[in-house]
């Protein structure tokens, strides 16, 4: 089959970019073709449509975004101006799936997340119009987000994100919004959650990356805490830096044998502003903490930048001693797989999803309810000093991980999605 995913944006290390890669992979195991449609494309992956006004950050898409929310009254333009984007993008959806003869759609969160709202509608019309089988794969919905609560389109919202037609099979990757799209739109739906490569592994250091955490300012005697995501609040990078800060006190120091522990951040700020970043880096200097903002330094696929190397994200988890997840919402928690998957041990808020999917499966993490207390300070340093803690900590977690989270444990819900597809 020919299938065609359609986003936003298919580049970079977040979150949707990557779980539709995986998809992607497992797609082309089972012999099948994918294409890529969307504002922001990597030049090395799989062929397809690039579409700069499909990106959320485009002028247009983000005048449109800026007036639907924090207001309950419509600018005059406003609707006009949704559709005329609307029915552009519908032309080059048209030109998406005739040019790679598409058999199957897969949207790809665009149905869930209102960041362009044109693309939203101009979708909706097309699986409506053409009929063409697709699959909703939404990673999180804007009900469950605060800055969307507010908005003068709910109509819009009602109509597309996401739609309810026959010809759409609807994928969340958490029971809890599988819950709250039957509540609330009476829309069934599959969970697939997130998942990693877990049966292929971990690539080693290499020769490219060995002088990794030098380039970042690391020295022999430091620890490098990895925050691997991006800086957006709902992370709570804040709740890391406090857990180094204490780290870092005299009689803490000495049990990690005088080593300096260091928060490294891999990833982009920007998606929702600069001031979260901003604020991170005074608490951070307030807190005698040092924090390495990195999100230039890595990328999907490592390179070089005239002298200055970028490194592969696998290349941070490699060089890191201990991972900090401190979020306090999140779809699923693909940094948190990536974790497991390296083997570190990890720090994780427990959020709702986490709650409800991922800590019943009986993971060893060290695990926080919003707070930095004396037993996280005291878990973090066992995890770190002690090998014996640590294998059984790391390794109990990779088998759990294998078992539920791999692609082979998925694979028989992807191919049962393309059937339901084919007779639908």
């Amino acid at each position: 089959m020919n299938i065609g995913f359609v986003s936003t944006r298919l580049a970079g290390t977040d979150g949707v970019s990557l779980e539709t890669g995986k998809w992607a992979t497992i797609f082309r195991r089972l012999g099948h073709h994918v294409y890529y449609c969307a504002g922001e494309l990597e030049p090395d992956g799989p062929a397809g449509l690039l579409v700069p006004r499909m990106h959320f950050a485009h002028p247009e898409v983000r005048w449109i975004h800026d007036h639907a929310f924090g207001t309950t009254t419509p600018v005059a333009d406003l609707y006009p101006r949704i559709q005329t984007l609307a029915q552009e993008l519908k032309e080059y959806l048209h030109r998406f799936i005739d040019a790679f003869r598409l058999d199957v759609l897969i949207a790809e969160n665009v149905l869930a997340i209102p960041m362009n709202i044109p693309l939203g509608v101009a979708l909706t019309e097309i699986i409506e119009e053409t009929g063409i089988p697709t699959i909703g794969h939404h990673h999180d919905f804007y009900w469950e987000r605060e800055r969307f609560a507010v908005n003068c389109i709910s109509d819009i919202l009602e109509y597309a994100f996401p739609p309810n037609l026959p010809n759409i099979h609807h994928v969340v990757i958490n029971t809890p919004a599988q819950k709250s799209l039957k509540e609330r739109r009476g829309v069934e739906s599959v969970v697939i959650p997130n998942i990693f490569d877990f049966a292929r592994a971990a690539p080693g250091l290499s020769a490219f990356a060995r002088d990794l955490r030098g380039s970042l300012g690391l020295d022999d005697d430091d620890l490098f805490i990895l925050q691997p995501t991006r800086v957006v609040r709902r992370k709570g990078i804040e709740l890391s830096i406090e857990l180094v800060r204490r780290l870092r006190e005299p009689q803490n120091m000495r049990r990690l044998l005088n080593k300096h522990p260091v928060l490294v951040i891999t990833h982009h700020a920007g998606d929702e502003g600069f001031d979260y970043l901003e604020e991170l880096e005074r608490k951070a200097q307030e807190s005698g903490v040092p924090l390495i903002y990195a999100a230039t330094r890595f990328a999907p696929r490592p390179r070089r930048e005239g002298p200055e190397k970028i490194y592969s994200l696998w290349d941070a988890y490699i060089h890191a001693d201990f991972v900090t997840y401190p979020s306090r919402y999140e779809g699923f928690g693909n940094a948190l797989l990536e974790s497991i998957y390296f083997r570190l041990p990890t720090l994780v808020n427990r959020y709702s999803v986490y709650v409800s999917d991922i800590a019943p499966l009986g993971f060893d993490l060290i695990e926080i309810e919003g707070a930095i207390t004396d037993e996280t300070v005291e878990a973090t340093i066992e995890a770190i000093i002690d090998p014996v803690r640590r294998r059984r900590m790391v390794e109990y977690n990779y088998y759990l991980a294998l078992h539920h989270f791999s692609y082979e444990a998925i694979t028989p819900y992807l191919q049962r999605l393309l059937q339901a597809c084919t007779i639908s």
